[in-house]
């Protein structure tokens, strides 16, 4: 696998070609082409073979795609074979869901720890993953490999944790708090999840259709 810099736009796209990947095997398809994963993933066959470019040579002209062995070149290029090393800010509502219904080790990570402010919970073990106190942070930081951070704290709470954070070294941040968290003197990578963002976009699309049937409508009642 050769490693080039590619656009964000083609990063973003290959865990939706895992999924579908994933789909696929669990119908018991072992071959694909580029048509006809494009076709059900809504993208052209050139935008997929170009994609897929950008890694290396996976297909077969005429052949198509092994399933098995595509998933398998995917989830190397993503680092699912790394074995990386997680813990968890914050174990309020979003952590806690996260712990309980999201495996970590499905997507080769392990998530070995979790932090929290509140006496009534350290100590604990959730989902067998021990809760331990905040003032032990940077200790823990000090003693153990973590390659992701996964921030769950309140929003009053994201700048200082991340400034710890970035101190400790820890090289990224999973950002649950609805702060755009940047880091421009870091090496820490930060991905932010907001999920108004998603549910904005598909308002959009909402808006978008209902203006479309109104203008419609508007030319029918013209005619």
């Amino acid at each position: 696998m050769k490693r080039v810099k590619v656009s964000n736009n083609v990063i973003r796209r290959l865990p939706r070609y895992l999924r579908k990947l994933d789909e696929l095997t669990e119908s018991g398809v072992s071959r694909v082409s580029s048509f006809e994963l494009g076709k059900q993933l809504g993208f052209t066959p050139s935008q997929i073979r170009q994609d897929f470019s950008c890694f290396g040579e996976f297909g077969q002209q005429g052949y198509g795609y092994n399933v098995p062995a595509l998933r398998a070149e995917i989830a190397s290029i993503l680092g699912m074979d790394r074995g990386f090393h997680a813990i968890m800010i914050g174990v309020g509502n979003i952590g806690r869901a996260l712990t309980e219904n999201f495996n970590f080790g499905e997507w080769g990570f392990h998530l070995s720890a979790a932090f929290d402010v509140r006496p009534e919970i350290i100590g604990t073990m959730f989902h067998e993953v021990p809760i331990l106190s905040m003032d032990v942070l940077s200790q823990y930081l000090s003693e153990h490999r973590v390659d992701v951070a996964v921030l769950t704290v309140p929003k009053e709470a994201a700048v200082p944790v991340t400034k710890m954070l970035t101190e400790n070294g820890v090289g990224a941040i999973w950002n649950f708090t609805n702060v755009e968290l940047t880091e421009p003197n870091s090496q820490t990578l930060v991905e932010n999840v907001h999920f108004s963002d998603s549910l904005l976009s598909l308002s959009y699309f909402v808006a978008e259709r209902e203006d479309e049937r109104a203008a419609r409508a508007a030319r029918a009642e013209r005619l």
